[in-house]
């Protein structure tokens, strides 16, 4: 087991408020972080004072749990982890990050899914794919732990498409003052029936014709995570422009993880296929978001940064 500890070395002499106030220290602390550099303007400007804000949540709320929302390609764990330095380094609260994709049923229990409901359900990754109750008993773990308590995270390994031997599992240290739970679908409500009725794509029309699949996953969205999504303190959405740069975000992913030494991607016919099955409820949340998140991170075309919102 590896120890998750939010609390980060600087660098010897450094204090934290000279690194955020040094350009050249910055950049030295964001590369050894695997940050980009181009993040240093945007985190002065828009992450500083999220931080802020979630730090007053804190405070308020004790141990709040906090959905950050993006389509795939977005940059939710970056931002996850960049926020998590931040409240550290910062405001000297600990944070746990818990990601959506490390609680996915592993391949044989979605096998039989596929047997007893539908076949699409075979794709992790829709609501009723994850193991919510496992997700339930990690979070009240770490809300029950002590200063001295070792919380065991599960940690799903997707080349395998099954969690990693709990022997590999991370463990976090103590009571987070902040549970931040980043995933695709966080905080989605589900649609009505009418919008279920007409398929969005090749997929649908092909696969899932009399709508089986799609009215069962709305069902898990309408019970088990509406239940979860109650108990957020509060929604951070991480919103890319359109549903097309869904596509070309995760294109980057791909090459990236064949480039770094990982297994070879998908081609363009693969992930266009697999992006199918999230089409529905991404395009759903990108419409109906905006007007329930408590923040609102929008992306322009180039992945950067546009404007940063918060509600009223």
């Amino acid at each position: 087991m590896r120890a998750i500890s939010s609390a980060s070395a600087l660098p010897q002499g450094v204090s934290t408020a000279a690194l955020f106030e040094s350009s050249a220290q910055l950049a030295e602390a964001l590369a050894a972080r695997d940050f980009p550099a181009s993040m240093a303007g945007p985190m002065q400007q828009h992450y500083r004072p999220l931080a802020r804000w979630l730090a007053e949540r804190s405070a308020a709320d004790g141990a709040p749990l906090i959905g950050l929302n993006g389509a795939q390609g977005t940059g939710k764990s970056t931002l996850a982890r960049m926020l998590r330095w931040l409240l550290d380094d910062l405001h000297g609260l600990s944070v746990a990050v818990l990601s959506l994709d490390d609680f996915y049923l592993g391949h044989t229990a979605r096998a039989e899914l596929a047997r007893t409901v539908h076949p699409l359900l075979q794709t992790r990754g829709v609501p009723g794919t994850h193991d919510l109750a496992a997700l339930q008993t990690c979070i009240g773990s770490l809300r029950a732990a002590g200063a001295d308590t070792r919380t065991t995270l599960p940690a799903f390994v997707k080349v395998l498409d099954d969690l990693a031997p709990v022997s590999d599992w991370p463990r976090f240290h103590g009571r987070p003052d902040l549970i931040l739970l980043e995933g695709w679908c966080v905080g989605t409500p589900p649609q009505s029936g009418e919008a279920l009725r007409l398929p969005v794509n090749d997929l649908e029309r092909e696969q899932d014709p009399d709508g089986r699949w799609r009215d069962w996953v709305n069902q898990q969205l309408a019970g088990p995570y509406a239940a979860l999504f109650g108990q957020m303190q509060a929604l951070i959405q991480l919103a890319a422009p359109n549903f097309d740069t869904v596509f070309t975000w995760r294109k980057l992913q791909e090459v990236g993880n064949a480039a770094s030494g990982g297994a070879a991607g998908m081609n363009d016919a693969q992930l266009r296929h697999f992006i199918a099955h999230y089409e529905r409820l991404t395009r759903h949340g990108l419409r109906v978001l905006p007007a329930t998140a408590d923040v609102r991170i929008q992306l322009n075309h180039e992945h950067g940064l546009a404007a940063v919102s918060y509600a009223r």
